[in-house]
Formats: structure tokens, C-alpha cells, sequence
């Protein structure tokens, strides 16, 4: 039974360690903001590498959730005589949950573990280590331009995701289910409001692209150097982070409509 507290132990405290070197590599991420803004060309660079690259993803992605959401939400408001009201169905599970919640996810899985199996193999063929011997910061230089085109490109990617699926959506209402075309977007301009839904939405997806892009750089600056070390840093990142999407989702939501 000691045996067992112990080892319950060692892995707390070995988690609350790993915590704390995650939140001083934040830290010194944070602070590297004033050396980034002389030198735009870098975030511009890992915008487009980040956020450019994952639009194909992310626009294929929304064009069918916003299909299956207009299908979906026909058959269930259609018992109810309340076909009209699609648009708006379609638009606020997007831009309130569905938009922000899967672009984070996909975003994860593509962008995330790229991060991670980049800045991993970094340091495992020495890279970083070869920075610091030329007295260049690898955090300021290699991490920090890289999380702040995360946390730039999550909400562009995500407001295309919920405008390509409200588009996906309007196909499929209006163009092979009959709605009426009128009603479906003036349905959607009357009830969907810019503070409740818009802007909360825009909230989710700034905390949601600040928290994966933290763990997909912090996986790939702690991994042990070696490629299985790697291989599971990667692996980490993607669960982490959605995990951490998904909680987050529900601790926001509950703060934003909960009351």
C-alpha cells in the first residue's frame, strides 16, 4: 500500500513539475513579444506555414458540417412547421460551438503536431542547442513567432469554417430542400446577435488557439531527444489539446450563457 501512495506520488509531483516548466516557457514566450515586433517577416512567415497551409482542412471541413447541420436541422424543425428558422439554426451552432470547437480540433491535428514534430526534431539533432552556442535565444527566435501566428490564425480559421458552413448549409436548405431563400437569411440577420454569438464565438477561438499552439510548443521544447521521444510529444499534443478544447469549451460556455 506505501509502495502505491508512493508511486501515486512520484507521478504527481512529476506533473506538477512538467506544469510548471510549461508555464515558465509561457512566461518567456510572453515576453519575447517586444523582440518579435522588429522582425514581422517571421510571423508572417509562420502565418502562412500555420494558418495558410491548414485552410484546405479547415474550408473542406466546414463546407460539409454546415451540409449535414441544414439536413440534420430540416428533419428536426420541419416536424415542427419551423423550416424558416434553418438559417438560424445553422448559423448559431457554428459561429457559438461548431466553428470554434472543430477548427481547434483540426487545427490540432494538423497544425499542432506539425509544431511539435518541428520544434521536437529541433532539439534532437541539436538545432537549439547550436542557437544558444551563437547566443541566439531559441524561445524568442524559434518558439515565440510561432505561437503568436497560432493564436492569430485560430480565429481567421475559425470564422472561415462557420462562413463556409453557413454557405454549405444554404446549399443544401435552400438549393435541395426547398427553403425559402428570403427567409432562411432573414431568419439569420434577425436572431443571430453580433455580442451573444459572434463575439463569443471570436472569444473561443482566441483561448482555444492561445492554449494549443502553448501546448504544441512546449510538447515540442520538452521532448526527450530521441525520435521515439518525439514520436510521443506529437502523439501528446493532439490529445492535450483536445482535451483542453473541450474542457475550455464547456468552462466558456458555461461563463457565457450559463447565466
Amino acid at each position: 500500500m506505501l509502495d502505491l501512495f508512493a508511486r501515486f506520488g512520484r507521478v504527481g509531483l512529476a506533473a506538477l513539475e512538467r506544469l510548471g516548466r510549461g508555464h515558465l516557457l509561457l512566461l518567456q514566450i510572453l515576453l519575447g513579444l517586444t523582440s518579435l515586433l522588429p522582425r514581422l517577416k517571421l510571423l508572417a512567415a509562420q502565418i502562412h506555414s500555420i494558418g495558410v497551409r491548414t485552410t484546405t482542412i479547415i474550408v473542406v471541413s466546414g463546407l460539409f458540417v454546415g451540409m449535414v447541420l441544414g439536413l440534420q436541422g430540416y428533419y428536426v424543425l420541419s416536424q415542427f412547421g419551423a423550416e424558416d428558422s434553418l438559417g438560424v439554426m445553422v448559423a448559431a451552432s457554428l459561429v457559438r460551438e461548431l466553428g470554434p470547437v472543430v477548427t481547434a480540433l483540426l487545427f490540432a491535428g494538423r497544425a499542432g503536431s506539425a509544431l511539435t514534430a518541428e520544434i521536437g526534431l529541433m532539439k534532437a539533432t541539436e538545432q537549439l542547442s547550436g542557437l544558444e552556442m551563437m547566443a541566439v535565444d531559441p524561445i524568442r527566435r524559434i518558439l515565440t513567432p510561432r505561437f503568436y501566428a497560432g493564436f492569430i490564425s485560430m480565429p481567421l480559421l475559425a470564422a472561415m469554417f462557420s462562413a463556409i458552413g453557413v454557405i454549405g448549409g444554404y446549399f443544401v436548405s435552400v438549393g435541395l430542400l426547398g427553403v425559402d431563400d428570403g427567409a432562411f437569411w432573414s431568419q439569420m440577420q434577425a436572431k443571430i446577435d453580433w455580442s451573444e454569438d459572434v463575439l463569443n464565438g471570436v472569444i473561443k477561438s482566441f483561448v482555444f488557439g492561445f492554449v494549443c499552439a502553448w501546448i504544441a510548443l512546449f510538447q515540442g521544447y520538452d521532448t526527450i531527444p530521441t525520435s521515439a521521444g518525439v514520436s510521443q510529444s506529437t502523439t501528446r499534443t493532439v490529445v492535450h489539446s483536445a482535451l483542453a478544447v473541450l474542457v475550455l469549451d464547456f468552462v466558456l460556455t458555461a461563463l457565457m450563457f450559463g447565466g
